[in-house]
C-alpha cells in the first residue's frame, strides 16, 4: 500500500464523518481495517507505482539490463525485421521504453519475458512501418532502397540459414531462435511465450522440417 505522502486520500474510499447515518442504519464494518470499497461507478484509485527512482539509479539499472539482455533483444529484433537498421531502431525503442517505465518485475524470468514480448511487438511495428518497404527508385539509375533481404553475415552459409529462418511463420521463428540461438530449454521458452511445452515441441518440429526443405532447395538451386 502507498504511504501517506505518496498519494492524496481518495474521497471515494472514505466515509464522511460529518454526516452520520440515519437512525437505525449502521454502515458495514471495515474489512481488515480499511473502508468498504467504493460503488461500481466510482473512479478507480490511483495504482501504486512505487517510489520515484533517482535518475542516476534508473540509468544504472537500465545499463545493467542492456548488458544482460541486449544480445537477446538484438537477436530477436534482427530475426523478426531481417534488416540491420530496423533491428537497431527496435533495440533502441525497447530499452528506451524500459528506461522510461522502469517496470517492477517479480523475477529475472518476468523481466526477460517483458523484454521478449516488447521486442516482438516493437519489431512487428517497425518492420511494418519501415520506409524500406515503401521506397522505390525514382529512375532506373538510382540505387534500390536497402531491402530486408540484403541483411548479410560474414559467412555465406550463415546467410543461407538466416534467409530460411526469416521465411518461417513468426511463432515458429521465435521458438527456433530462442531454442537454438539463445540456448533456452523448452520449459523456459514455453514460459516466456505463454505456451505449453507440448506446443513448443510441435513448433520446433515444424520449424526443423521447414528449414530442411528450404535449405535443400537452396542447395539444389545453387
Amino acid at each position: 500500500m502507498p504511504g501517506k505522502d505518496e498519494l492524496a486520500p481518495d474521497p471515494a474510499w472514505t466515509v464522511p464523518s460529518a454526516q452520520p447515518p440515519p437512525a437505525g442504519v449502521h454502515p458495514p464494518p471495515p474489512v481488515g481495517g480499511y473502508p468498504a470499497p467504493p460503488a461500481a461507478d466510482a473512479a478507480p484509485p490511483v495504482p501504486d507505482l512505487g517510489p520515484a527512482i533517482d535518475p542516476a539509479e534508473a540509468l544504472a539499472r537500465t545499463e545493467a539490463v542492456i548488458e544482460r539482455y541486449g544480445a537477446m533483444v538484438n537477436g530477436v529484433a534482427v530475426t523478426h525485421t531481417a534488416c540491420k537498421g530496423d533491428a537497431e531502431d527496435a533495440f533502441q525503442e525497447v530499452f528506451l521504453t524500459y528506461h522510461r517505465l522502469q517496470p517492477r518485475c517479480r523475477s529475472e524470468e518476468h523481466r526477460k519475458a517483458w523484454l521478449l514480448r516488447t521486442t516482438l511487438n516493437v519489431s512487428r511495428r517497425v518492420a511494418a512501418s519501415s520506409w524500406r518497404t515503401r521506397v522505390v527508385p525514382l529512375t532506373a539509375d538510382d540505387p534500390p532502397a536497402p531491402a530486408a533481404a540484403q541483411f548479410t553475415f560474414a559467412v555465406e552459409r550463415q546467410d543461407t540459414v538466416f534467409r530460411a529462418l526469416t521465411r518461417l511463420p513468426e511463432g515458429v521463428r521465435t521458438v527456433l531462435y530462442l531454442f537454438y540461438f539463445e540456448d533456452l530449454p523448452i520449459a523456459e521458452v514455453a514460459s516466456l511465450l505463454g505456451l505449453e511445452p507440448g506446443a513448443v515441441k510441435m513448433r520446433l518440429s515444424r520449424g526443423r522440417a521447414e528449414m530442411r526443405d528450404q535449405l535443400r532447395e537452396e542447395i539444389f538451386n545453387d
